[in-house]
C-alpha cells in the first residue's frame, strides 16, 4: 500500500486536515483466514451450552426396585431411572458442561484485530475525525453527523466518551466500543468505522506494542 494517509474531519462533517496512519496498523497484508480463526474462535467462546439433558443419576424417582429380582417371569430392573426405562435417563444426550471454546494464540488474534483495521482502510470504510467529542449526549446530534458522512449509516464507532456512547445508544445503526473492548466480531458487523486521532494513538499503544 503506497500511501497511508488519511483525511481528518470534525464534528460537523468538514474535512480539516489529513493524517499519516501508522503501518502497523492499517498498512497490513490481510491474511482472511487468520481473521476467520479469530471470528471463529470468539463465537465459540461466547456459546453458550443450553442444552441439557438428565442422566439416570438426575432423573427424578426409581429409588425402589420396580418388582422383585425372581419369580415374576418378566426381565429384572433395578430401577425406572435406567435409560430404557421411558422416563428415564439419557445416554449419550446433550450435557451443559461442553465446552465450545477453540484457542487461538494471543499473538495471531491481535494480528487478525489489526489486519480488520487494514482492511477498513484499503476498502475505504475508515473515518477520521479530529475529535470524537460531544457536549451533550444527544442523540439527535451524534444522529445528524452521521447521516451527514454516510448516506446509507451502519457504523461502529471507537471512544470513550460518555456524551457519544449515551448519543448512539437509541440509534440501531450505531455501536459504541471501547479500545480495550475490541474485538474481531464487532469490528466485521459494521461498514464503517469511525475513530478519533487519539483513538488511533491509544490502538498502537495497547495493541502493536505487545506483538
Amino acid at each position: 500500500m503506497s500511501s497511508l494517509n488519511a483525511k481528518t474531519i470534525n464534528m460537523q462533517g468538514e474535512k480539516v486536515g489529513e493524517i499519516k496512519l501508522p503501518a502497523e496498523i492499517f498498512g497490513l497484508e490481510i491474511k482472511h483466514d487468520l481473521i476467520y480463526q479469530a471470528v471463529i474462535s470468539q463465537k465459540s467462546s461466547n456459546r453458550i451450552p443450553y442444552a441439557h439433558t438428565k442422566d439416570r443419576s438426575e432423573v427424578r424417582g426409581g429409588g425402589r426396585k420396580p418388582w422383585r429380582q425372581k419369580g415374576t417371569g418378566r426381565a429384572r430392573h433395578g430401577s425406572t431411572r435406567s435409560p430404557i426405562w421411558i422416563g428415564g435417563g439419557v445416554t449419550f444426550g446433550p450435557r451443559n458442561e461442553r465446552n465450545f471454546d477453540k484457542k487461538i494464540n494471543k499473538k495471531a488474534k491481535r494480528k487478525a484485530l489489526l489486519m480488520v483495521f487494514s482492511s477498513k482502510f484499503r476498502d475505504k470504510e475508515l473515518i477520521v475525525v479530529d475529535k470524537l467529542e460531544l457536549e451533550k449526549g444527544k442523540t439527535k446530534t451524534i444522529d445528524l453527523f452521521i447521516k451527514k458522512i454516510i448516506k446509507k449509516p451502519n457504523a461502529l464507532i471507537i471512544s470513550s466518551n460518555k456524551n457519544v456512547i449515551r448519543a448512539s445508544k437509541n440509534l440501531p445503526y450505531l455501536k459504541t466500543i471501547g479500545i480495550n473492548s475490541l474485538n474481531v466480531i464487532d469490528l466485521l458487523s459494521f461498514k464503517y468505522l469511525i475513530l478519533s486521532q487519539e483513538s488511533i494513538k491509544k490502538i498502537k499503544e495497547t495493541y502493536v506494542s505487545s506483538i
